[in-house]
């Protein structure tokens, strides 16, 4: 029996939803307090922090799944390494190029920043879906953590307070920041319904991944054609989001890639849990 597919009853399906009495509140007071203190966005600190709490949180996580497999010692360090140094070096890049205006409209001829927002997920995905260490470790690593994991997608209110604001386009702004907020909030309420192993709840959490990456395929296709560049088919007399710019930027290239790949190994583990259930 694997950790994605737990014998229905452990978790009763109805507190899911008290997941949401406490995302909400904290949600909105965030998002009062950036409203009323832009500069606290501006500064770039939100931003970093979600970045490192969220490769913290993932390091973590890895590092816990991988103690529960029959991996070895070496074995379990080496998957360990394989998967954060890329992503730590990806990071760093990232941050670099963010901070020295490499993705910024028009600095290249070339346009660098959907290649950057793609070339992770195209080279990440197929390794991550075909690498049968990765499915040991899925194997015994609960569903829920994966879906909980996302609950920094919240931050994503900070582009629909700058809309509320007039502070950037609401062609973008209100249907990326409320994509976003709405993936936060209720990562925690679908984490506690897949962790019931009900039908409902697998299906819940399989909806909710494909409402996740919905998310980012809108808010990628506004981003390109309300900013500055190659892309752009809506102008505005209201600030684009600046895509390109220190630290919007860290979103697409780095947060955006990332995301994606989780919900794509939270689909993996969904999926290979009927497998499981059938070979018992």
């Amino acid at each position: 029996m694997t950790a994605a597919a737990l014998p229905a009853g452990i978790v009763s399906p109805r507190p899911a939803w008290r997941g949401l009495l406490w995302t909400v509140p904290l949600t909105g007071i965030w998002m009062l307090l950036i409203y009323l203190q832009p500069a606290i966005t501006a500064s770039g600190v939100p931003s970093a922090s979600a970045r490192l709490l969220t490769y913290g949180l993932i390091a973590v996580g890895l590092g816990l799944a991988l103690q529960r497999t029959d991996l070895t010692p070496g074995q379990r360090r080496a998957t360990w390494l394989a998967v954060l140094v890329p992503d730590a070096l990806w990071m760093a890049f990232a941050w670099s190029a963010g901070i020295n205006g490499v993705f910024r409209a028009n600095a290249s001829p070339v346009p660098l920043l959907p290649m950057a927002i793609l070339a992770p997920v195209i080279v990440g995905a197929p390794l991550l879906l075909s690498s049968r260490r990765v499915g040991r470790v899925l194997a015994v690593t609960p569903a829920s953590w994966l879906i909980a994991l996302q609950l920094y997608r919240v931050f994503g209110s900070a582009f629909l307070v700058a809309g509320l604001r007039g502070a950037m386009v609401g062609a973008f702004a209100f249907p990326a920041g409320i994509g976003d907020v709405l993936t936060g909030l209720f990562a925690v309420p679908t984490a506690i319904a897949v962790a019931s192993g009900s039908v409902q709840g697998r299906r819940a959490a399989i909806a909710w991944n494909l409402f996740g990456l919905a998310d980012f395929a809108v808010a990628i296709t506004m981003g390109a054609i309300t900013s500055p560049g190659p892309f752009q088919l809506l102008v505005s007399n209201t600030p684009s989001i600046g895509v390109g710019d220190y630290p919007n930027v860290l979103t697409p290239i780095f947060v955006v890639p990332s995301s994606i790949l989780l919900h794509v190994l939270s689909l993996r583990q969904l999926m290979q849990a009927p497998m499981a259930e059938s070979a018992r």
